[in-house]
């Protein structure tokens, strides 16, 4: 997988004349600037005065220039919404504190992708669209403006961080805090670096990154804590996602600790008529008051999610570790994927192996899969700790089951219902009531 870079772009000014040849006359070229304070274009950083035109100066002179740094020293600045040019690195210092304005005006009706579809909606706090080699870098922080502008919905609400149809973009060393909207979205990007964040966001709808359409993703070293999805793959809902054909794919998430205080560590759609595919987890501490890790779909959706997984993930305090619901999860599209089979999410080859859990509700929860079209492929290995209750299948084939040794649950180790593999003996049907087999 590429990494995108931090360009520095030199300039040269003060060409030679038509006298250049002689010495006395002529000047050294010399290099052009590539940094610029926010300061220096008038923004105040006391956290009252507006500073959203001396910033978004600061950024347009870095863009008129072919880019750089835009630095934004220590202090406490009120913005609206701004925008980012190509081969841009936005920098906050420590003790910088970008927040954002409570007046909804501040925020512009722009082109956005939400909730799978595209609409009219209020332009980020920070954006970019179409411009590559974007950067955003700490250790300062970002706030989004209060809960009067972040709830509306009709059109959408500004989010944190959006960044749209860009290459080559990094984000590393800052930290986030957000209410009822997504913090940062990615949409139909590529060659992403997510590093060393640090973001908070309560209440529903409050996720932490979603990742929208976008190919070839990094995501390390985070520590996210959130109201909603602490991370969401995505790739658009219904007819529109499928002819855009743009997947969620190639992406890899470790060394990060992954929390939702309402729904799941990790969501897997269910916006995802565009498919999502390659995705591994390493190293990774998750937790979620309903789900660890939660595959979600719907009729209407199409598309696929396969060759998915993770190793060496310790799941703590979730109703489940792992929960695949295909049936009814999500907004039904405006122009749903038609055909008896085809309108379900085709699911392939999705694995997990050395895992620890500990006070866990519900081992692993896959029951809603639609006997239209079965999950083709799971495999399970190694897990260990402690749960509730173990695993419940159906309406799978390609199962294979190897080294389950969790203790503590209550009834069967394994129910089963219209599932083929290896690995299944002593299932039993869901109306059994075998009791608990360590």
């Amino acid at each position: 997988m590429t990494r995108a870079i931090i360009l520095s772009v030199i300039f040269f000014a003060n060409c030679f004349s038509s006298r250049a040849a002689d010495p006395s006359t002529s000047s050294p070229p010399t290099a052009a600037k590539t940094s610029w304070s926010v300061r220096d274009f008038g923004a105040k950083g006391d956290g009252h005065t507006k500073d959203t035109v001396s910033m978004q100066k600061a950024l347009d002179a870095c863009q008129s220039a072919g880019g750089g740094t835009v630095v934004v020293p220590s202090g406490n600045y009120l913005v609206g919404s701004l925008a980012l040019g190509t081969n841009t690195t936005l920098k906050l210092e420590a003790r910088a504190n970008l927040t954002g304005s409570p007046d909804i005006d501040d925020y512009p009706l722009v082109r956005i992708r939400w909730e799978g579809e595209f609409t009219e909606g209020h332009r980020a706090l920070i954006s970019a669209e179409k411009a590559d080699h974007v950067s955003i870098t700490g250790p300062g922080s970002i706030f989004g403006p209060p809960i009067s502008v972040s709830s509306l919905r009709r059109p959408r609400g500004p989010a944190l961080i959006e960044l749209a149809n860009g290459t080559n973009v990094v984000l590393d060393g800052f930290s986030t805090q957000y209410q009822q909207l997504w913090s940062i979205h990615l949409v139909l990007c590529q060659n992403l670096t997510v590093r060393n964040l640090t973001i908070r966001s309560i209440n529903f709808n409050g996720d932490g990154i979603d990742v929208d359409s976008c190919q070839d993703l990094l995501v390390e070293h985070c520590n996210i804590d959130t109201g909603d999805d602490a991370i969401s793959l995505k790739s658009g809902r219904g007819m529109e996602a499928v002819r855009l054909g743009r997947p969620t794919e190639n992406v890899v998430i470790k060394d990060c600790t992954l929390v939702s205080s309402i729904f799941a560590g990790l969501g897997i759609g269910s916006e995802m008529s565009g498919g999502i595919r390659n995705v591994h987890l390493e190293n990774c501490t998750i937790s979620g008051r309903q789900n660890g890790i939660l595959f979600k779909s719907r009729d209407g959706r199409g598309g696929f999610m396969e060759n998915i997984g993770g190793e060496n993930l310790t799941i703590n305090n979730s109703r489940t570790f792992v929960a695949i619901d295909l049936l009814k999860k999500g907004i039904q599209a405006s122009d749903p994927v038609p055909g008896a089979v085809e309108k379900w999410a085709r699911v392939h080859n999705i694995s997990f192996k050395n895992i620890q859990v500990n006070n866990v509700a519900g081992l692993v929860t896959a029951t809603n899969i639609p006997p239209d079209r079965l999950l083709d492929g799971l495999s399970l290995s190694n897990i260990t700790g402690t749960c509730g209750r173990a695993i419940a299948l159906a309406n799978m084939v390609n199962v294979k089951l190897a080294g389950i040794g969790v203790t503590g649950f209550q009834g069967p180790l394994l129910t089963t219902n219209n599932v083929q593999g290896v690995g299944l003996e002593g299932a039993v049907p869901p109306s059994s009531p075998t009791p608990n087999t360590p």
